[in-house]
């Protein structure tokens, strides 16, 4: 499949990274000279410089024969344009536009016939919303759905004082009191695929499958506090904040949001009327006591600055706030959080970059292809689910019996409405929507790929 990027940016280098390791021929424009010398030097792909919506640029970029082009330029009028140009020059091609300003969001999704858009993508509204899940499940570091919300994959950190420390997998589901599947540990950056006999340790991530109605269960067992948000400190008053903030005021949580651009706070009070919109700076620590900080059930950290969104989180991490959120732009940073412990961190280019590649993964293959696809443990690993058909192999044979390929794990069972967490005797039967958990080596375009 011929793929071209417009836009060289932290989104547009992240798509190239990800698309070329699952193959896909790529080309890549951008305006900017040095960006594009720096992107041939890292990339094997096709650099055109110049204005990505110009029909000289795309033709360079052989856009006739592209079946896809993505435009993900810091311009949304740029990104529509490209779009639209693109799709005048060969009418087959698929387009995806990434559109940040919320102005726009409900007029071009009412119009995308119009602007010729196959999808678009608003990385702040996607990180508001994982934002938002977190907070309604305080004791989960990371929360995946499935199976239209039946089933989920969550992230949870091994402390000192839960149950689970120095607990062999084997005894895990006795002391949950509820049927879940660990399908990865991450250790000191390192994630493995256990079996029954790792014994997971303090400071462990474990990333665990399990039915969506279990979910209160196994933080209640685990003695995990599971009460929701009430009063939730914002710092930072850009895009996801000004997202965020509508999502908690509708659902009734007190919002205070700090800002320490004035203008900004003034335009955030105008269309933010039912929260409390601060002009303060919130990396200073007597500032963020005043505003209560001790008595907040949660903070988020969302300001322009990985560093500054650190050391917030830091400090309110040592002032004991329930739960800690922290967003972050550059994903090389990896390594740091963890030795930060941070808790839960999330990335806008991240998801936003996960939704293309899913997209990008279906369109390559309509019959069998992943209905949703889920980058977890620091894009280390994937969890996949599939619909199965008279297409897929071994249906009806025991789990025991079947030969997977290397690194391969089959997470979750969905029949009907019933999630199923498999053991050795589980089988897939025609209609099922089954989860299947892959290291970053493995690339699955559809369910046979599985199979060895």
């Amino acid at each position: 499949m011929k793929v071209i990027i417009a836009g060289a940016g932290k989104v547009g280098c992240l798509l190239t990274k990800k698309l070329l390791a699952e193959g896909y021929e790529i080309t890549l424009i951008d305006n900017n000279q040095q960006v594009m010398e720096v992107c041939s030097d890292r990339f094997d792909v096709l650099s055109v410089q110049g204005n990505c919506a110009s029909m000289e640029v795309l033709e360079q970029a052989n856009i006739q024969k592209a079946d896809l082009l993505i435009a993900v330029t810091g311009k949304d009028e740029f990104n529509l344009l490209c779009c639209m140009t693109a799709h005048g020059m060969n009418a087959d091609i698929h387009t995806i536009a990434r559109i940040r300003n919320p102005e726009y969001g409900e007029q071009i999704y009412k119009m995308r016939d119009t602007f010729a858009l196959s999808m678009t993508v608003n990385p702040e509204r996607q990180a508001a919303l994982e934002i938002d899940r977190l907070l309604k499940y305080p004791g989960f570091l990371r929360r995946d759905t499935f199976a239209h919300g039946r089933a989920e994959m969550v992230e949870l950190k091994i402390k000192e004082d839960t149950k689970l420390c120095n607990v062999a997998l084997n005894d895990l589901n006795s002391i949950v009191k509820s049927k879940v599947l660990v399908c990865a540990v991450r250790r000191n950056g390192v994630v493995s695929a256990p079996d029954g006999h790792f014994i997971l340790q303090e400071g462990d991530r474990i990333y665990v499958t399990a039915a969506s109605k279990e979910l209160t269960n196994l933080l209640k067992n685990l003695g995990i506090i599971t009460h929701k948000a009430k009063r939730v400190i914002l710092c930072g008053g850009g895009k996801v904040s000004f997202y965020l903030a509508q999502y908690l005021a509708k659902a009734g949580i007190d919002v205070h949001l700090i800002e320490k651009d004035k203008d900004r706070c003034v335009e955030l009070a105008k269309y933010l009327p039912d929260v409390s919109v601060i002009w303060g700076d919130a990396s200073n620590q007597s500032f963020l006591e005043s505003e209560g900080l001790e008595r907040c059930d949660a903070l988020v950290t969302m300001t322009s600055y990985d560093e500054m969104n650190m050391i917030i989180s830091l400090y309110a991490q040592n002032c004991n706030v329930e739960q800690v959120i922290t967003k972050v732009d550059h994903t090389e940073n990896s390594m740091i959080q963890d030795i930060l412990n941070l808790g839960s961190v999330v990335c806008p280019k991240e998801l936003c970059c996960n939704q293309i590649v899913r997209y990008v993964r279906a369109m390559e293959s309509t019959t069998g292809a992943a209905l949703s696809v889920h980058s977890f443990a620091e894009g280390q690993m994937e969890a996949l689910e599939f619909r199965i058909d008279d297409q897929t192999k071994n249906c009806g044979i025991p789990l025991k019996d079947l030969q997977l390929r290397k690194n391969v794990l089959i997470a979750c069972i969905t029949r009907g409405k019933t999630p199923i967490i498999p053991d050795g005797e589980s089988t897939m039967e025609v209609g099922d929507t089954v989860v299947v958990v892959t290291n970053g080596d493995v690339v699955l375009h559809t369910l046979n790929d599985m199979f060895a």
